[in-house]
């Protein structure tokens, strides 16, 4: 009863001080990983966080699960615009190609370790998420094309990357006897089931909330609760089948999705507001896991790895892939800087914390820590310039398309 007093206690101031401390460019983020180093990170902790539980997996693999449905909707505020904004080339070609040049960084920051290892910490650290600087998304400063570039690639690409991160997971901790088809078979099965109720349960529900609204059941405020169910809902039902929860909730996003235009432009407010209190608990376990890792001081090699995987693994696909667009050679450039990490790489990291053998957790866990940690400081602190810039240099703006029906 004590660890949930602090805890929301936590929460309330720091809802009345956001905008202040927004000002001080200390985000939510910052201060719940803060909260989780001080209050639970220690020798004798405040608030004891117990990560070595069934209860406590299930509980972030729900965090991840709330967040890629989300995500998978929001693309629908960039509709406007006309013809693609690079997210084919993003998702298709930058991000496979971000991962294999993290691969290949580990393996010359840490020579000696297992490709799976490698492959492993390639996959937590390279998803972005703009969640520690999602300022950037609201500021008008900066090209359109390029929020929504980010925007649509930070709400993919841990969907796509999830079914891998298992995968590779997998070959990890295998036991005798499972050979590298059987775990590759497993995982096709666990995508082909999670993927199949995902678009069924997607699918029905979105009609059976588009007959409740127009047959008058239903009010728009009401079916907010529908929204927030739906996740947890497919979640639980893929799981059930030994399907993959979290690409099924983004399957089912992607479903959901167009319904929002019919209920209204609030109708998953609820579920968004949820999914950013789930998130800054994954910071604050985050903070947690932080103060373990890093209790003896951070390793050289832990931070060029973090600073390569931030830079080079992520500018240079990036900016080849978009090469030969409409982009601009700037736009090109702060599409490839603005990636930061955060809650996706944590949860990630925890799910490898708790399914690893302890030293490759650990390893995972110290990478992770370092590039977020890093992402938080580097980008946090551009991130103003980047804009600044912008409105000093306006760029060529690709034109919007007429609203559509419904919109």
């Amino acid at each position: 009863m004590i660890a949930l007093l602090v805890l929301l206690s936590l929460l309330f101031l720091w809802t009345v001080v956001s905008d202040r401390l927004a000002r001080w460019s200390i985000t939510a983020p910052i201060t719940f990983a803060l909260a989780g180093i001080f209050l639970s990170g220690q020798d004798h902790p405040v608030v004891p966080l117990d990560m070595d539980t069934h209860t406590f997996q299930r509980a972030i693999e729900l965090v991840l699960a709330v967040m890629l449905f989300t995500d998978a909707t929001e693309a629908r505020d960039y509709a406007r615009l006309r013809g693609p904004v690079g997210e084919g080339r993003l998702l298709g070609i930058a991000l496979p190609a971000s991962v294999v040049l993290a691969t290949l960084a580990g393996a010359l920051v840490f020579p000696g370790r297992s490709w799976w290892l490698l492959a492993v910490a390639a996959l937590v650290v390279m998803p972005m998420d703009l969640a520690p600087v999602l300022t950037i998304l609201r500021d008008e400063r900066v090209p359109l094309r390029v929020r929504a570039a980010l925007n649509i690639e930070g709400g993919f690409n841990d969907g796509l990357i999830s079914p891998l991160f298992v995968f590779c997971v997998a070959n990890l901790v295998s036991a005798e006897g499972e050979t590298f088809g059987d775990l590759l078979l497993n995982a096709l099965k666990g995508a082909a089931y999670a993927a199949i109720i995902g678009s069924v349960l997607g699918y029905l529900a979105s009609q059976v909330v588009r007959r409740a609204l127009e047959s008058g059941w239903a009010r728009p405020a009401s079916l907010r609760m529908a929204g927030l169910a739906l996740p947890f809902l497919t979640y639980a039902a893929s799981v059930l089948v030994e399907g993959n929860g979290f690409v099924a909730a983004f399957v089912a996003g992607l479903w959901y999705a167009n319904t929002v235009f019919v209920i209204g432009g609030d109708s998953l407010a609820l579920v968004e507001d949820v999914s950013h209190l789930l998130a800054l608990a994954a910071w604050y376990a985050f903070g947690a896991l932080a103060a373990e890792a890093f209790a003896d001081g951070i390793a050289l090699q832990v931070l060029a790895y973090a600073l390569l995987v931030l830079t080079v693994a992520r500018f240079v696909p990036v900016v080849a892939s978009l090469t030969g667009t409409d982009f601009t050679r700037a736009e090109r450039a702060a599409i490839g800087w603005l990636g930061p990490r955060g809650v996706t790489s944590i949860v990630f990291a925890v799910l490898a914390y708790l399914q690893l053998p302890r030293e490759e957790a650990d390893f995972v866990v110290n990478v992770t820590a370092a590039t977020v940690l890093l992402s938080v400081i580097l980008h946090g602190v551009s991130a103003e310039p980047v804009a600044r810039w912008f409105a000093r240099h306006p760029q060529p703006e690709e034109p919007a398309a007429p609203p559509g029906p419904g919109r």
